[in-house]
């Protein structure tokens, strides 16, 4: 579905992604892991042109991405939920919502938006619960739900979340990846960038591990668990116990 080959990224003249090739197939999670400023987050600005200049191929359902801005990067089928959430706190959750349908807003699918909202508002209940609250009243938690309510409203077939897990609880956590799940089994394709390396290698296919902007290890996310150097560097010294009682 998505083909990355060789891409480059620069901040002036400092490369941050460096030849990097990655793929990601059709009904699968596929996560990027590894420590803040290893490249991740600059890869899914590339992909959603957000970041102007870089170099390689990135084809999206063999549609070439280069030279594509946001708008045209989400009628492609892509949508991004941002790092931070990057909601409008002052504006409604039924609002924050609605940006998200600008595409079909702009086609008159007035019909379709509104049928759109009511799965949104069914797939978090706790969003129609606070529909007329200014969304910035909200919990993190709740504000991540919005945010990727807001991305699923434009009707996306890969999902890109960047670092979905900042900030909340254990608990919200949990919710959230279970409703990425449940999108996946939904057939959404969803390429995850996130710092919690084991909630997003426990529900994930496919992983790749960044360092400095460079991918140092790639595999089906099992084995990326099992291996030792991932466990040391991104699992934590109580890896091993966690993950026995899961």
């Amino acid at each position: 579905m998505l083909r990355i080959r060789n891409l480059k990224c620069y901040y002036g003249r400092i490369m941050a992604v460096k030849g990097v090739s990655i793929s990601v197939k059709k009904s699968q999670i596929i996560t990027l892991i590894g420590a803040n400023g290893s490249g991740k987050s600059t890869l899914l600005e590339a992909i959603c042109g957000l970041l102007p200049g870089w170099e390689g191929e990135i084809f999206f359902e063999d549609t070439p991405l280069k030279g594509l801005d946001p708008p045209a990067v989400v009628r492609c089928g892509i949508s991004l939920v941002p790092e931070g959430r990057l909601i409008f706190p002052p504006l409604s959750v039924l609002d924050n919502l609605k940006l998200g349908a600008y595409t079909l807003y702009r086609k008159h699918k007035h019909a379709e938006v509104k049928q759109t909202l009511e799965k949104m508002l069914d797939l978090f209940p706790i969003l129609r619960e606070r529909a007329r609250q200014p969304a910035g009243t909200l919990s993190g938690g709740e504000q991540q739900m919005l945010a990727i309510g807001r991305a699923l409203m434009s009707h996306p077939r890969l999902l890109l979340l960047d670092e979905p897990s900042m900030g909340l609880a254990p608990m919200m956590v949990e919710k959230i990846f279970q409703v990425l799940e449940n999108l996946r089994n939904d057939g959404i394709t969803i390429l995850l960038v996130e710092q919690n390396a084991l909630a997003a290698l426990q529900i994930a296919d496919f992983g790749y591990v960044f360092e400095t902007g460079s991918v140092v290890l790639q595999g089906p996310a099992s084995e990326l668990m099992a291996d030792q150097e991932v466990k040391r560097a991104y699992l934590g010294k109580d890896y091993g116990e966690f993950y026995e009682n899961k």
